[in-house]
């Protein structure tokens, strides 16, 4: 845990919304992630299951979280499973989560070692009206990899094939959607390392660095402030700016060309999202600028427009909207391209064709109901772009916004974007 301890209170809150979701006689678990192999007998680094994380705090692998509300017997109505930290696994794997500290962290007062598990759920079940059980049902995720979960599905429908079984990711979608005032603030603190990390290569990046050079100064400032990468680095000089999920990050930054930066810190597991586009010697020329005001102007508009009760496709086709008048305004389209557009087909697409934004939170791309408008409590991120491959460049530009009742708040507001005050810090250097 590299991050300052949380309150408990939060993880408290979480699990008391989660029981008010559930129908009587309901039990549910979560489980950690697998630690997945890599080659030879490596492993990756430990991933926290996010679900689990937001009902715990707890970050070990193997844990599980065992809900059962109205179960006859209180002491099963909240558990907390983790590894026992005998002596040969802490001498090999390190320090293991004690009693009394997953406790601290979890709020949970029934701790019991994973050994237990089997008997306990198994007593569990026999009195159980319906279990609801966890997957990843991102709508964008790639489950190609079983996981702990799909597993203790299968498991449970072999063993107990007369119960009755419901998903438990709609509930966590519609609670996680929405966060909490210490929630934010984790976020508000990344976001804040992600300040630094940016006003840090502003100060850096010049003709003839190299784009893993600049990711390199950007590690250095999230880890020392108890950060990391939320997401693999996009450090895309020139041309390879109109690469949307360009990762190589090897290219030398020219004389002339712009650098898109779409890099971003994560802090306790809660995640901030970047992108700014810079000129590598400090100055725009004039048709840079161009397109980088007009994504500059769609980019305060969209953020202005994210209000409580606003549909996310109807967001997003605003942006469009405007996105096609500046693009015209660029002589990137004409109007007569713009009236053959449809809204399922905008003109925009040719130069902007990606998302507006999303929902973010323990996952950079955060859970959230589909098809609902958007509540006061939601962060989401605002990113438009022009990508315009044929002059060897991309902008895009990208803030972390929180839906309140009072309209939106920009969490990244006092992070630099304006192409004066860029280049003045740039000229500073």
């Amino acid at each position: 845990m590299r991050h300052q301890p949380i309150d408990s209170s939060l993880f408290v809150e979480n699990r008391d919304r989660l029981k008010g979701l559930l129908p009587p006689g309901s039990l549910a678990v979560v489980h950690a992630n697998d630690i997945l192999p890599t080659n030879a007998d490596g492993a990756l680094k430990n991933i926290p299951n996010t679900d689990l994380f937001y009902l715990t705090g707890i970050e070990q692998e193997e844990s599980i979280l065992l809900l059962f509300p109205d179960s006859p017997e209180p002491t099963q109505r909240e558990i907390l499973f983790v590894r026992e930290p005998i002596e040969i696994l802490e001498i090999w794997e390190g320090h293991k989560l004690t009693k009394e500290e997953a406790t601290e962290a979890s709020g949970i007062t029934n701790i019991k070692w994973i050994g237990d598990f089997p008997n306990i759920f198994r007593n569990c079940m026999l009195s159980a009206e319906q279990v609801f059980l966890n997957q990843n049902e991102h709508r964008r995720a790639a489950a190609e990899v079983q996981t702990r979960d799909d597993r203790f599905v299968a498991k449970c429908k072999e063993q107990y094939p007369l119960h009755t079984y419901r998903r438990l990711a709609p509930l966590l979608h519609q609670l996680r959607a929405v966060k909490l005032e210490a929630e934010v603030e984790l976020i508000r603190h990344a976001c804040g390392i992600t300040k630094g990390g940016f006003e840090r290569l502003l100060k850096f990046v010049k003709p003839g660095v190299y784009e893993h050079e600049v990711e390199a100064e950007l590690s250095h400032e999230f880890v020392r402030n108890r950060g990391a990468f939320a997401y693999t680095p996009i450090i895309a000089s020139g041309k390879n700016a109109c690469g949307l999920h360009y990762i190589q990050n090897d290219q030398i930054c020219n004389d002339g060309d712009l650098l898109l930066l779409d890099v971003a810190s994560n802090y306790a597991n809660y995640n901030s999202d970047l992108t700014r586009t810079i000129p590598v010697n400090g100055k725009f020329t004039p048709r840079q600028r161009d397109v980088y005001e007009a994504v500059l102007r769609v980019m305060r508009a969209s953020i202005a427009n994210a209000t409580v009760g606003k549909m996310h496709r109807d967001w997003h086709y605003e942006a469009q909207l405007m996105m096609n008048e500046e693009l015209v305004g660029l002589g990137l389209l004409t109007k007569e391209e713009v009236a053959e557009g449809t809204r399922e087909n905008p003109a925009c697409r040719k130069y902007f064709m990606h998302g507006l934004g999303h929902s973010i939170g323990l996952d950079v791309h955060d859970v959230a109901p589909a098809h609902v408008p958007f509540s006061a409590g939601w962060v989401l991120t605002v990113e438009p772009g022009i990508y315009i491959p044929e002059e060897g460049f991309g902008v895009r530009l990208e803030n972390d916004i929180l839906i309140t009742e009072d309209g939106p708040v920009d969490l990244m507001a006092d992070i630099p974007v304006e192409a004066d005050e860029i280049e003045a810090l740039m000229a500073a250097r």
